[in-house]
């Protein structure tokens, strides 16, 4: 009886790895941009906004998305939050948009404009962190980007 366990258990140890070659080191991340971005109306103080997200899958498998969470930071404080779990399959070699619903972080924007009214800047830096997950046996897949807001109206972006 405990020799069928271990075989049991042996059997769905090499399943599981094997569903993991997904993941291989010829896995590429989904390139992920924001395409759009607009304040929606709001019942409460804090502001609510749309975010638009397109995600290229380079890779040969479709990425079924189950949940997306992220943050976006100005200067160090926190300033929007979300997750959703309403989204499309990316198909193999496709892309596909993504809109998403933010809440702005008050604290975190009252520090922002603190900031700006303290000290003299060019430029902002920001930091956009996503995950992306794509089911329970998986790892979920981490993108960040940072880059600058240029008050005199251009952005670059790291």
């Amino acid at each position: 009886m405990f020799k069928s366990i271990r075989q049991g258990l042996l059997l769905l140890l090499v399943l599981i790895s094997s569903g993991c070659t997904l993941l291989s080191p010829s896995f590429e991340d989904p390139v992920v941009t924001v395409s759009s971005f607009r304040v929606v109306p709001s019942d409460s103080i804090s502001p609510k906004f749309e975010i638009g997200l397109h995600i290229v899958n380079p890779n040969n498998v479709a990425l079924e998305l189950e949940g997306v969470a992220y943050t976006a930071s100005i200067e160090g404080s926190q300033v929007l939050a979300g997750a959703s779990n309403t989204l499309p399959v990316i198909p193999a070699y496709g892309e596909g948009d993504v809109v998403l619903n933010a809440s702005a972080d008050l604290f975190g924007s009252f520090r922002v404009i603190t900031q700006l009214m303290n000290k003299k800047t060019r430029g902002l830096n920001y930091e956009l962190e996503v995950k992306l997950d794509i089911g329970t046996l998986m790892p979920a897949i981490r993108i960040e980007k940072q880059g600058q807001i240029d008050l005199g109206g251009k952005q670059r972006a790291q």
